[in-house]
């Protein structure tokens, strides 16, 4: 939920996006300003097009030697004015919706709604680069401390925090979906047990909070810093190589995933069976993510060493990998798992039922067709070839909620309306479903 709302404060705040919104309320404190990261290898994708940065625990202060007045830098934040957003929304498909197919009718009795609500009030806190440049012609960064001496031998860049938007005030974030006999009870119905379901959600947002940042680099030589410090990092996409990216989202996943083709049947069994498995279980997610991540930065005496009997099998067959086919396979399921990342858990489950049902090639078919349209332009309704849909109920109703979690909203009469920009949400969409559907399509 966190994440959701301040990838919405970013979209309408900075549609330069300039900005990169925190993806995780626990971490907030990281990114204050004058907090040094570091940044992922992994590059930006067309699902997540902000760059992925890693906490280090360490301000500028912590690495820089002391001044001679001994004062603290922490005189260098700035405020600037305070900002308010609010929205209160509710999507409702009411009475049943009805596709025509030849020769089949399908009408699906029912309602189903999805509110958001929240009202917040982010605050900009920045640091001018002036100021910046002042403290580099004052103190030197201490090569002697640890940090920076790891930072020398790994080669890992450094960049540090500058500008973020926090919340002024405490706010209340609240999502509510409600089914009712239709199209989403039984969805409901099959994982949780209830054959009608209201799930009230929020999140309670703390003053102080901080909500989306930027970075510069941080370039350190001899004890010197910050040469290049006027040089902005735009992570905004010029509008001819979003187009570009928006397009070519097949070509990006095949080269992510370009050695899975290359794989034995029982290696992409196992695969599937992994991924399967880290769906179910969020904590089970991160833990995979983060090994593979490591086997990148390693450059030999690699040990994938877990508790996990869910991922013992990959790990065995992958510890005794060439390294240039293990580079290959780490950066595949990286790619993968980031997509999943980027789902909610409702939609992880209706994923498994659909593998399930084997109609996951049917749902990469109705998505595909949905991301040729302009999803971020607007919410202007436009018709979807209903050849791609489902003659049957039960995976029409699986597959609607499916696809409306990712913020897209398909109508009585057969349209359908984006909402909030889910042009990523789809995308990530796209990205899993093509998964399942190639790994398990010799089964």
């Amino acid at each position: 939920m966190f994440k959701k709302l301040t990838k919405f404060i970013v979209n309408q705040m900075d549609p330069c996006k300039e900005l990169v919104p925190v993806e995780s309320i626990a971490d907030n404190e990281h990114f204050r300003p004058l907090y040094l990261l570091k940044k992922k290898s992994k590059p930006k994708t067309v699902f997540h097009q902000a760059p992925y940065y890693q906490q280090t625990g360490f301000t500028l202060d912590d690495v820089l030697l002391p001044g001679e007045d001994g004062k603290s830098i922490e005189s260098l934040h700035q405020e600037s004015s305070q900002f308010t957003l609010t929205k209160v929304s509710t999507d409702q498909a009411d009475g049943g919706l009805s596709i025509s197919f030849d020769p089949t009718n399908v009408e699906l009795k029912g309602k189903a709604s999805l509110s958001k609500e929240f009202s917040i009030m982010p605050q900009k806190k920045s640091i001018s680069l002036e100021s910046l440049e002042a403290l580099r012609r004052e103190r030197q960064i201490n090569m002697d401390h640890s940090f920076i001496q790891q930072l020398q031998r790994t080669g890992i860049k450094l960049y540090v925090v500058t500008e973020i938007l926090e919340a002024s005030e405490e706010a209340v974030y609240k999502e509510s979906t409600k089914a009712d006999g239709g199209f989403m009870a039984k969805f409901y119905a099959t994982l949780c047990a209830q054959s009608n379901r209201e799930d009230r959600q929020s999140i309670v947002i703390p003053k102080g909070c901080t909500l989306a940042f930027r970075t510069i680099p941080l370039h350190i030589r001899d004890g010197a810093w910050g040469k290049q410090l006027a040089e902005i990092i735009k992570f905004s996409i010029p509008e001819e190589e979003e187009h570009f990216m928006k397009h070519h989202l097949p070509s990006e996943l095949s080269s992510a995933c370009r050695i899975f083709p290359e794989l034995s049947p029982d290696l992409q069994l196992i695969i599937l069976n992994t991924i399967t498995a880290v769906m179910r279980d969020k904590n089970l997610l991160q833990e995979l993510n983060h090994k593979m991540e490591e086997l990148s930065e390693q450059n030999d005496g690699y040990q994938l060493e877990t508790e996990s009997p869910d991922l013992k099998e990959l790990f065995s067959t992958l510890q005794h990998s060439p390294r240039d086919h293990l580079l290959q396979l780490a950066e595949g399921i990286t790619y993968i798992l980031d997509a999943l990342h980027e789902l909610t858990e409702d939609q992880l489950l209706l994923l498994l039922e659909s593998l399930e049902r084997k109609i996951v090639s049917q749902q990469l078919n109705l998505v595909e067709n949905l991301l040729k349209h302009d999803l971020d332009k607007g919410k202007e309704p436009f018709l979807v070839d209903t050849r791609v849909l489902f003659p049957q109920e039960e995976e029409q109703r699986l597959t609607i909620a499916l696809v409306e979690l990712s913020g897209v909203q398909l109508q009585e009469d057969g349209s359908v309306i984006p909402r909030d920009k889910p042009f990523e949400a789809m995308a990530a969409l796209f990205v899993a479903l093509y998964t399942l559907n190639f790994l398990s399509g010799s089964r």
